[in-house]
């Protein structure tokens, strides 16, 4: 019978596993590779990976970027300090945000942040029924160029202090900016890797989804059909979608990078054997008992205890095998979380 239940989920964590700095060279990241079948594991680094690719297999990359979306600033005409963290533009100036502290913000309230040409103002237009505002923004000059000088990168809160280089919250293929957060399985490539995987005849298609309130919001609800997802801007263009039906077409396998093109793809298949170029907003929400249309391997990072990327990721090999490899990664002290070291799920 498939779990529903948000507490099967769970698994201990010790505090000490959680890694709080990116590794000096992004591939010698550990890499447990798990046979989705009959959940047998192997014990690898990730620049190792190559010896589990085929040719003719179609590795799938999200190529959103990181924007610098924390803002720290204070109500007009006070000095107490409040935070605002940008998650989905709505319009060129009007984005959906979240902000800290929600009960002095409200509607009609003014946020100011920094001083004389990298001023920016704004205006907090609307209270959304789940605490989120719609902020409408005014500035002199370029929005990003502003928000680069006076913005700084959206780090999990279990990260506990800035990274000095802010390009190791990025994966080296990030172009579109959009997101509040990184997709953090990519971090472990190289362009050296890339390189290599694309030589041995893999080809390499890139998708976006620019990763927003997701992330930030765990599941409250026991039932987890009551979890509600909320939607991300997603994007597959004419030749990402002739690379991943190419290769459905040949039997050969997809490889998705990460949950969030996971996401994607599965969205962009509307429930087909094939992927639809497009764009939209998607809200899918994936757990045991899903059919996956489009993914066959995934590349991912270890995840939070009862997220709902611990379900998606159960969901492609089964909820005890991926229990099972999570505790067999903490006996062998494996990192977790965004800076962490990686898994690929896949049929060995």
């Amino acid at each position: 019978m498939v779990s529903l239940k948000k507490s099967d989920f769970y698994y201990d964590l010790p505090e000490r596993l959680i890694a709080q700095d990116p590794l000096e060279d992004r591939s010698s990241s550990r890499l447990m590779v798990l046979d989705k079948n009959n959940g047998q594991l192997m014990h690898k680094h990730f620049y190792e990976i190559c010896d589990f690719f085929r040719r003719g297999d179609c590795l799938v990359l999200n190529d959103t970027k990181v924007i610098p979306a924390r803002l720290l600033g204070h109500r007009e005409g006070h000095t107490g300090v409040c935070e605002v963290l940008l998650l989905k533009r709505i319009t060129k100036d009007d984005w959906e945000c979240i902000v800290r502290p929600g009960r002095k913000l409200r509607e009609g309230a003014v946020v100011e942040f920094g001083e004389g040409a990298a001023s920016l103002k704004g205006e907090i237009k609307e209270v959304l029924t789940d605490g989120n505002r719609i902020i409408s923004f005014s500035y002199h000059g370029v929005f990003e160029e502003v928000l680069d000088k006076l913005g700084s990168m959206p780090l999990p809160p279990y990260i506990t202090h800035e990274l000095k280089d802010r390009n190791r919250y990025q994966t080296v293929y990030a172009r579109h900016d959009g997101s509040a957060a990184a997709p953090t399985a990519g971090l472990h490539f190289t362009e050296a890797l890339l390189e290599k995987i694309a030589d041995m005849g893999v080809d390499i298609a890139r998708v976006t989804l620019h990763v927003g309130l997701g992330t930030f919001r765990p599941v409250k609800e026991e039932n987890i059909l009551d979890h509600h997802m909320h939607s991300e801007y997603y994007e597959v263009t004419e030749e990402a979608a002739r690379l991943v039906n190419e290769a459905k077409d040949r039997g050969s396998r997809v490889i998705s990078v990460g949950t969030t093109s996971c996401r994607t793809l599965e969205a962009a298949s509307h429930g087909t054997g094939h992927v639809s170029a497009g764009s939209g907003d998607t809200d899918i929400f994936i757990y045991p008992g899903y059919q996956f249309n489009i993914v066959d391997s995934l590349i991912t990072n270890f995840h939070l205890p009862e997220s709902t990327l611990i379900m998606l990721v159960a969901a492609l090999c089964g909820r005890e095998n991926i229990l099972n490899a999570y505790k067999e990664a903490v006996n062998n002290e494996y990192r977790f979380f965004s800076f962490g070291d990686a898994m690929f799920i896949t049929d060995i």
